[in-house]
Order: C-alpha cells, then sequence, then structure tokens
C-alpha cells in the first residue's frame, strides 16, 4: 500500500515522459550547479555560452502560466544566488541574459519549466536576441488599449 502511494505522489509531481523530470528525479545524468528541496540548476548541456545554467522547479510544471504565487516566489527567488554565483565563476562573464520561454511559439522546446542564465562575455559570444523597434506602429492610443486589456485581465 505504502508503495502504491509513493507511486502516486511521484506521479503527480513527475511526468514520466519529461527530461527534467528525469533529470530531478537522477534517472537521467546531469551537471549539477545548485539543487535544494524545491528546485535543481544545472548545466544546459547545448551551452549557448560556457556557464549556460537551466533553473527548474522539481515539481513537473509545463510553463510559466501554470505557476501560482508561491511556486513563483519559491524558484524566482533563486535565481539572483545562481546568477551571482555564475558570474563570479568566470571574471571575464560581463553580464547576464536571463530567459524564460513559453510555449512552442516562444521557443520553448521542453515543456517542464525552465529558466536559463546565460553568461554574456563579448558582443560576439555566440548568442543572439533582437529586439525590433515597432514604436511607430502604435500611437499612444493604442498602446494604452493594450494596456487597458491587460490590466482588465490581471487576477488579484
Amino acid at each position: 500500500m505504502y508503495t502504491k502511494i509513493k507511486e502516486l505522489e511521484r506521479r503527480s509531481y513527475f511526468m514520466d515522459d519529461c527530461i527534467f523530470c528525469k533529470i530531478i528525479a537522477g534517472e537521467i545524468p546531469s551537471i549539477p550547479v545548485y539543487e535544494d528541496e524545491a528546485v535543481k540548476a544545472f548545466l544546459d548541456i547545448s551551452q549557448g555560452t560556457p556557464g549556460h545554467t537551466l533553473l527548474v522547479p522539481k515539481k513537473h510544471i509545463a510553463d510559466i502560466f501554470a505557476y501560482d504565487e508561491q511556486l513563483a516566489k519559491t524558484v524566482f527567488s533563486r535565481l539572483p544566488k545562481i546568477a551571482r554565483a555564475i558570474k563570479a565563476s568566470n571574471p571575464a562573464i560581463k553580464g547576464m541574459n536571463i530567459i524564460n520561454n513559453n510555449g512552442k511559439i516562444a521557443y520553448q522546446s521542453v515543456f517542464h519549466s525552465h529558466i536559463h542564465l546565460i553568461p554574456r562575455y563579448s558582443e560576439n559570444d555566440d548568442f543572439k536576441m533582437i529586439f525590433k523597434d515597432n514604436s511607430e506602429k502604435y500611437s499612444t492610443e493604442q498602446l494604452q488599449q493594450i494596456a487597458q486589456t491587460i490590466k482588465n485581465h490581471l487576477e488579484d
């Protein structure tokens, strides 16, 4: 009976076909950087730049849209500590991109929420992000309407 209960708890916490759940459970090897009862941080196998680290909640959750306030506090409170450790690990690190992709359209490829901490060494360090300036396409009134629509959907 106890084994069945533990297996049910595990299934509600992990997903059997999720690579990050398997890493957290120790079924797939990883190179850990930080771990506590709620999160695990490990080197991204792709190493976009040296030190590229992933921070994941231990509980399987698909993306930021599924977070509750407590999980957000728990996961995001670990970011500064891990970011500072990465930066301190190499004096050549000049900055860091911290990215959370949500949904396939936003380049999420593993559907277990994760945050990328990508150290930046120079403008030519093989990592790029492009933010196009579309400001000429929007009037102040259009921007106010977009903002109001978002505000109308805020949850307390």
